[in-house]
């Protein structure tokens, strides 16, 4: 049963500090359920996947617990999709100071959100970019295909928290819910069909594994469904290494051939 919650810590040196960002039961009836994240490195913070619109009084809320929304640096965003971006307007007028990171090739749609963002985004190539926080970095690692042709993770590199966008997304029935994975084989019957059909390429899927695996990330958290940490991230890396996604299986999916 989903549970109303506020933000939740998910490392702390004293220094640097790294959120999950709630949740409320409303939530579960308005569409897939969706985590932010907040990073505090010193007096700046950048919040990941900042959401869409009927999230934001929660996320505000949990965020003003924490720091004001004027120490935003930065908000993070992985892809296009309105369930990450559609509350940028609300953003950007509570975090004032804050800039826009999206891939370059999703810079030209923000004014289709009806945001006047000139001097407020950064592009972030293909080959991803690092991002100064604090005394800290976030770093920009490639996801592309995965499932937006221009799609990042966001790596901490100071918590070793990878935040994965949709890869690891989890699709929950209506009455079910977990923050962190505990039970890996059951966690795979939320995950499966979503990565069949929305992650569109095996070979770029294994290609991250390959790339994050140097990273050893100690936690991997997604835009959906639960958290991996401890042995779970080894174990979600092992199975993304086996599975088939995307145009792989579509024609055997769609046309039974």
């Amino acid at each position: 049963m989903i549970r109303n919650m506020n933000s939740y810590p998910l490392y702390d040196d004293g220094e640097h500090k790294v959120f999950w960002l709630g949740i409320e039961e409303s939530e579960d009836e308005k569409g897939i359920l969706t985590n932010q994240y907040l990073v505090v490195d010193g007096n700046e913070a950048a919040l990941i996947e900042p959401g869409g619109f009927f999230v934001f009084s929660r996320v505000l809320k949990n965020v003003s617990s924490i720091v004001p929304p004027t120490q935003i640096k930065y908000l993070l965003y992985s892809h296009q999709d309105p369930d990450v971006v559609a509350g940028l307007n609300l953003w950007f007028e509570y975090a004032p100071l804050a800039k826009l990171v999206i891939s370059e090739l999703w810079v030209r749609f923000i004014p289709h959100l009806a945001v006047l963002s000139a001097g407020r985004t950064i592009g972030i190539p293909d080959r991803g970019a690092d991002f100064k926080l604090g005394k800290s970095t976030i770093r920009a690692v490639p996801s592309h295909y995965l499932h937006s042709p221009g799609n990042f993770s966001f790596y901490d590199e100071k918590s070793g928290i990878l935040f994965s966008s949709d890869i690891g997304a989890a699709a929950f029935s209506k009455d079910e819910w977990y923050l962190f994975v505990e039970d890996f084989d059951e966690h795979v019957r939320h995950m499966e069909g979503f990565h069949r059909r929305y992650m569109s390429s095996t070979k770029a899927l294994k290609a991250w594994v390959r790339h994050v695996r140097k990273l050893k990330p100690r936690v991997i958290a997604p835009q959906h469904g639960a958290i991996f940490r401890d042995e779970h991230v080894g174990k979600f890396l092992n199975w993304l290494e086996s599975l088939e996604v995307g145009i792989d299986v579509f024609e055997k999916e769609f046309y039974g051939e």
